[in-house]
């Protein structure tokens, strides 16, 4: 099992990285929560990373932060609860979303999950109550969800598309994640700001999980 990996980032897309170890570039699957933390290409990232070998294909996916992992790996641990569906989840709640949700036995933030029906949402509430004890107490504190992102120059066209890929990549439909990154910019616009694709990201799936 491969824990951990250091190297220098290559190239960051809306849902995998390319990372150089000593020469070998190495695909790593991530969450958006992890994307909005690593620096630039050409800099150096550190994951914690995960495994998974199938007949197919094996699979790296990495996190930027250990508490990531830990609560992918208890998802995938799940029936019904796939890599493909817990890097989604994990992209559209942070640790502290999620176990508010449990808490409080929030379906509806769930189903908005791309991927996430309402019985999946059932079964993740009734068999994560348990194991997200210990976090229910970190729940009124911060959880690293992403750096702040400049703002700087006018709309970007490019930017724009970047971030509803973003979201298609994620499981979203595109007119849902036309819509969604549409909104977030003009309300960004209207308030001064210029965007940031990782900005428009987070704004809008805090909105399509609201």
């Amino acid at each position: 099992m491969i824990g951990r990996i250091k190297g220098i980032l290559i190239e960051k897309q809306a849902n995998q990285i390319l990372l150089d170890v000593n020469g070998l570039a190495y695909e790593v699957e991530v969450p958006m929560s992890t994307l909005f933390q690593l620096p630039e290409a050409g800099s150096e990232a550190i994951l914690h990373t995960h495994l998974v070998v199938r007949e197919d294909a094996q699979l790296l996916y990495g996190f930027y932060e250990k508490h990531e992992r830990i609560l992918f790996r208890l998802l995938i641990k799940l029936n019904g609860v796939g890599p493909k569906l817990a890097m989604g989840i994990l992209s559209g709640l942070n640790i502290r979303e999620l176990a508010e949700c449990v808490r409080h036995n929030d379906l509806n933030a769930l189903v908005r999950l791309p991927g996430v029906g309402k019985k999946t949402a059932e079964r993740l509430i009734i068999e994560l109550r348990d194991k997200l004890e210990d976090w229910y107490q970190e729940s009124n504190e911060d959880v690293p969800g992403g750096t702040s992102a400049q703002v700087s120059g006018q709309t970007n066209s490019r930017t724009i598309r970047e971030a509803e890929d973003a979201l298609i990549a994620l499981g979203y439909k595109p007119q849902d994640a036309s819509k969604a990154i549409n909104q977030v910019a003009l309300k960004l616009e209207t308030e001064g700001q210029s965007l940031d694709t990782s900005i428009l990201v987070r704004v809008a799936l805090k909105g399509m999980t609201a």
